[in-house]
């Protein structure tokens, strides 16, 4: 069994993307969550079923979020959790694209310490432990420092309406768009493009191990409002995200109408 967090995580992802290979592109059976929560596959299940055996194996006292598991407020009385992910990017995934990720981290008092970004279709594996840097595939990675009138920004085309910034003046920036807010977040880290933004509240599981990432990359990454993310929360919702390098992250966050 690995010693560290990270390792684990690791291997855990490797062994979630030798799962979802066998779903993709297979037709798999897919099921709608009440509430318009999205779609469910049976390849997120067989991996959340994977992920839930061999992690709480490895560490019993941890406790558990995961998208596709029954929450359980007794993971409010533990000092590190499992905050996971078994598909993100759900949708890419039955569509046959191969922007979707295992998004895999460990918080300790509201903050990760331990993630990995896998891409399995891609064989991208971020990875990031806290004080230890941010790699990919092994090689470091880092957030580039591009001025906001240079700056490719990840986001969905309705965070740049214009109701969202300050006297419906858009940012000068290029907008691309990616499925998976795990991989955009580690597409950042790796300096591809210079920040994403989601003005939507974000479950934690879709961003835990992406922050981490950022931070380690070098990046800095908030909540849309500015405040710093807090994982292992009652109700695991944050509100938006903002992640880019410091100076481009000030620009952005200023230009943001007041929420």
């Amino acid at each position: 069994m690995p010693e560290t967090d990270l390792a684990l995580l690791v291997e855990a992802a490797r062994r979630s993307g030798d799962i979802a290979k066998q779903y993709f592109q297979q037709d798999p059976d897919v099921t709608h969550k009440p509430n318009g929560a999205g779609p469910v596959t049976a390849g997120d299940l067989a991996v959340n079923a994977m992920l839930e055996g061999f992690l709480q194996a490895a560490r019993p006292d941890y406790g558990w979020l995961s998208e596709e598991t029954e929450d359980n407020a007794a993971r409010l009385d533990t000092k590190r959790q499992f905050i996971i992910d078994p598909i993100d990017g759900t949708r890419a995934f039955i569509d046959g694209s191969k922007d979707w990720a295992h998004s895999l981290a460990v918080s300790e008092d509201g903050v990760p310490v331990a993630a990995a970004v896998y891409l399995p279709m891609r064989d991208l594996m971020f990875a990031a432990s806290k004080g230890g840097g941010a790699t990919l595939n092994g090689g470091t990675i880092t957030v580039t420092c591009a001025p906001i009138q240079d700056a490719t920004i990840l986001g969905a085309k309705w965070n740049f309406d214009g109701r969202f910034w300050a006297g419906g003046v858009l940012p000068p920036i290029k907008r691309v768009f990616r499925s998976s807010l795990a991989y955009r977040l580690s597409l950042v880290a790796q300096g591809r493009f210079d920040g994403m933004i989601t003005l939507r509240p974000s479950w934690e599981w879709d961003i835990a191990a992406g922050a981490l990432i950022i931070e380690e990359a070098g990046g800095t990454v908030t909540d849309q409002h500015g405040a710093p993310l807090c994982f292992n929360n009652s109700h695991p919702l944050v509100p938006g995200v903002l992640a880019a390098g410091s100076a481009l992250h000030a620009d952005l966050l200023a230009r943001l109408e007041p929420g």
